[in-house]
């Protein structure tokens, strides 16, 4: 029999296209906005920054979607990501594993830091509102795996940290479209390794077939 962990693996899970579906959202709040304008497809975008593509498709199409993320109700009104939030709630039931919700607020935050607070107690409930944590910069926060969508996170000092396995395509029902990342600061205790990071990723593709 396996030797029992001696601290649960502390996983932070990101929000933006992991839980909720940011980019279906933005999709749609750019076409209400501004119905005339040329639009990226969901199936064509390309990187992580929305703001990047429009720009190269006309310059000025850069801050017009940004006023849509920025914009009061965006964050509250994404819709959950199909089997996102029954695989955050199965992956916390997991023995030795403690889930946190990890996510960057917008540097202009006067909306989306609440609207996140309130997105996560309308669809995970308030066990789950004390497990927000807000940073600009997630390898400061103490945890074991990331999963984000973002291909590489990169601190402070501007280290990357490049993901442990491989991305799921836009569209597919686990979690969002994820990597799993190990961080540069674990939790306090002996951390996982590579072999642990692949075991809850088959626990998480387990619970789903």
């Amino acid at each position: 029999m396996a030797a029992r962990r001696a601290r649960p693996v502390r996983v932070l899970v990101d929000m933006d296209g992991v839980l909720a579906d940011f980019e279906a959202g933005l999709l749609r709040g750019f076409q209400r906005r501004f119905p005339g304008e040329p639009h990226v497809p969901l199936e064509e975008r390309r990187g992580f920054f929305a703001r990047e593509q429009y720009r190269a498709l006309r310059p000025d199409l850069a801050d017009k979607v940004t006023s849509v993320y920025e914009a009061p109700g965006f964050f509250l009104d994404l819709e959950p990501i199909p089997g996102a939030l029954e695989a955050m709630r199965e992956m916390n039931a997991m023995q030795d594993t403690e889930v946190f919700i990890c996510t960057s607020p917008l540097r202009k935050y006067d909306h989306c830091v609440g609207e996140k607070f309130r997105w996560v107690e309308k669809h995970l409930g308030p066990q789950f509102v004390e497990r927000i944590i807000l940073t600009r910069d997630k390898t400061v926060v103490l945890g074991d795996l990331l999963i984000d969508d973002k291909d590489t996170i990169q601190d402070c000092m501007f280290a990357a940290f490049p993901p442990v396995s491989c991305p799921r395509p836009r569209g597919d029902p686990k979690l969002g479209a994820h990597l799993i990342h190990l961080l540069p600061q674990p939790a306090p205790g002996p951390a996982p390794d590579k072999e642990t990071a692949a075991l809850l990723e088959r626990q998480l593709e387990g619970n789903h077939r």
